[in-house]
């Protein structure tokens, strides 16, 4: 839960505090953490806490209690009961590894994945994308299968009011967020905005690696640092900041299990502009504006036209816009799960 700038850590805190806030007089849950101190201070005794090690990551040392159900919250993780419980639910982000993983690292998640499968009678997909994906690549046994869409992670609106931006103010800006890895496509943003005038850029989110590196020598190279803005990994008072402020959010993302921050820009009543690709129109729905290809060019002309037409009778879009944003509720889908849970 720690990583709230990522999707997962975002998914596993705003799923369990929405639990917290259900009757839950006939369950025990235990919450299986690295530290769990930080739950047990937010949750108190809601919960049941349990801290694991590193170790329990190898099937040897693997969490020997005995569970009635067992909750694995992404495909990916590698924290498992040593016994069957009588009900094993698998919740499946995507399966993106099998598009940008090759040799031994695509392997590992292969195997992973294939091992939780063999043991689970509940798979719930973030998606119907993500479902439909997973079947492409994987045989998934005969078991009950349901779609839990995600809810919005802005339930609560924050006083950021006090919180300094430390971006000039000269220009309107367009916003983003996530993680710089290339699915993110942020580069398709940053030539898109070289091009435009009038506007800047802010994109948050860690940019420490290599598709962040890249980015980063590309604006020094276009002498773009009075246009383009990275802010790093931001607090929820910064986020909310830049959605609340932005132009409009653009997400040219080519590969998503859900997508949860243009369901936070929705929250604002902002244009979203997105990609067609994957799970992306699902979200979206008629309620966003998407690009059919990522020449700069392009894109450019599309933005600007569609804001102008946003700003010229913003009430034909608002109701949509927000309607869309209130769809995905955390609260249902804490129901939806809890009811999984009951045997």
């Amino acid at each position: 839960m720690k990583n709230r700038a990522g999707g997962l850590g975002t998914f596993n805190y705003e799923l369990i505090k929405a639990i917290a806030g259900k009757p839950l007089t006939d369950l025990d849950i235990y919450l299986n953490l690295k530290n769990p101190q930080h739950a047990e201070a937010e949750f108190k005794n809601t919960f049941k806490y349990k801290k694991y090690s590193s170790l329990q990551r190898h099937a040897m040392f693997r969490i020997r209690q005995k569970f009635d159900v067992w909750h694995s919250l992404n495909q990916n993780t590698k924290v498992e009961p040593m016994f069957d419980p009588k009900k094993y639910i698998l919740t499946v982000h995507d399966v993106n590894f099998m598009e940008e993983k090759k040799g031994a690292e695509a392997e590992a998640n292969i195997r992973i994945f294939k091992e939780k499968l063999k043991r689970t009678d509940t798979v719930t997909y973030i998606s119907e994308f993500a479902k439909q994906q997973a079947h492409k690549y994987f045989d998934i046994k005969d078991v009950q299968e349901v779609v839990i869409y995600n809810g919005n992670p802005i339930s609560t609106l924050v006083d950021f009011k006090d919180y300094n931006p430390e971006i000039p103010a000269d220009k309107p800006f367009f916003y983003s967020i996530g993680d710089f890895v290339e699915r993110k496509n942020f580069m398709s943003l940053v030539k898109m905005i070289e091009i435009t005038e009038g506007y800047n850029l802010v994109i948050s989110g860690g940019n420490d690696k290599a598709y962040g590196q890249e980015i980063k020598e590309y604006i020094k190279l276009k002498n773009l640092e009075h246009k383009v803005f990275l802010t790093g990994k931001v607090s929820e008072e910064g986020k909310q900041y830049f959605l609340a402020n932005c132009a409009a959010f653009l997400f040219p993302s080519i590969r998503e299990g859900f997508g949860l921050p243009p369901v936070e820009a929705m929250r604002f009543g902002k244009p979203v502009f997105l990609s067609t690709l994957t799970s992306l129109p699902e979200i979206g729905g008629n309620a966003a504006f998407y690009w059919d290809n990522f020449d700069a060019e392009y894109m450019r002309d599309f933005v600007i036209e569609n804001l102008e037409k946003f700003k010229a009778n913003p009430a034909a879009y608002l109701d949509k816009i927000k309607a869309r944003a209130d769809f995905f509720s955390w609260a249902k889908a804490a129901e939806e799960y809890i009811s999984l849970y009951r045997l």
